[in-house]
């Protein structure tokens, strides 16, 4: 699930509002990250439908807690269940600046799309154009001309990286697998 071009790089996806809980305006949210726990950190969130050219709707947000592996939260300006149910389907956003830093061995898989993939060895692999999350663990979306690559987002694979490009020293026959896939 990705924000549409109306949503500019100020703003990180968190998750996704599934419906309302409860008659008092508390909604159930997917969480993105697979880590429910981190919505706990946020006093303020935007809120905003895919594709919408709005500017997002500023929530703050007076309870939350984890449920399995969704988020209940409940938000000072929806007090019913009928303003719940207006929201569900919106994306949850918070502004880059409210991400903690990292350290200079971390990233977020977020700065990792629009960079040009490589192999240590110097092929140019394509460039990252999605991330894909799935129970194990996220899945790079590396496209060319003429190929799409999907690659596991391991910190043993990912070696290096800067404002333009990824280095990946990949296990052999990787690429290979992925051009087999895709034949079938």
């Amino acid at each position: 699930m990705e924000p549409s071009d109306t949503f500019t790089d100020d703003f990180i996806v968190l998750g996704k509002i599934t419906k309302p809980h409860g008659i008092r305006g508390e909604v159930k949210i997917f969480p993105l990250s697979g880590q429910p726990e981190n919505f706990k950190k946020y006093k303020t969130i935007y809120l905003a439908f895919a594709g919408e050219d709005k500017d997002p709707v500023t929530a703050t947000i007076e309870k939350c807690r984890v449920q399995g592996k969704l988020v209940l939260v409940k938000m000072a300006e929806y007090n019913t269940r009928n303003d719940a149910e207006t929201l569900v389907g919106r994306l949850v956003l918070i502004p880059s600046s409210d991400l903690p830093e990292l350290s200079s061995e971390e990233y977020y898989l977020s700065e990792l799309q629009g960079k040009k993939a490589v192999t240590s060895d110097g092929l140019e692999i394509g460039n990252v154009v999605g991330i894909l999350e799935t129970g194990a663990h996220d899945i790079l979306v590396v496209q060319n001309n003429e190929q799409e690559f999907l690659i596991p987002a391991h910190k043993k694979f990912l070696v290096n990286w800067d404002e333009n490009q990824i280095v990946l020293d990949l296990p052999p026959g990787l690429l290979e697998i992925n051009k087999s896939q895709r034949k079938r």
